[in-house]
């Protein structure tokens, strides 16, 4: 499975497409396809049909994979949006980092 470099929880900044500007969290990735679902961020609109769970059925917003290509992490620290870079810690765990300001973007 391969590692992104942003994960969930992350506040990022979509840095291309219709959405280009736009902040939002990390609600989940998926690894496997490169790809991130991001709070509010390049709405569809599904068309379900009435189930158990939802009676009512009907249109209903909500958001799309997007690529992570297309987003930047912003960093807590300076508060730009950035690369993430990885440098080790004293304790030996690998910590992303900010490229523009050279904070830390995790906790070490």
């Amino acid at each position: 499975m391969p590692k992104l470099p942003i994960r969930k929880g992350d506040k990022v900044q979509v840095i291309t497409g219709k959405d280009k500007g736009k902040k939002g969290k990390v609600l989940f990735a998926l690894p496997d396809e490169n790809r991130l679902v991001v709070e509010g961020i390049a709405m569809i609109k599904r068309h379900t049909r009435p189930t158990q769970k939802v009676p009512q059925g009907g249109i209903q917003e909500r958001e799309a994979p997007i690529h992570v290509s297309n987003v930047q992490i912003i960093c807590p620290s300076c508060g730009q949006a950035t690369r993430a870079g990885v440098r080790v810690a004293e304790s030996g765990k690998k910590v992303r980092t900010c490229r523009k300001c050279a904070g830390d973007i995790d906790k070490a």
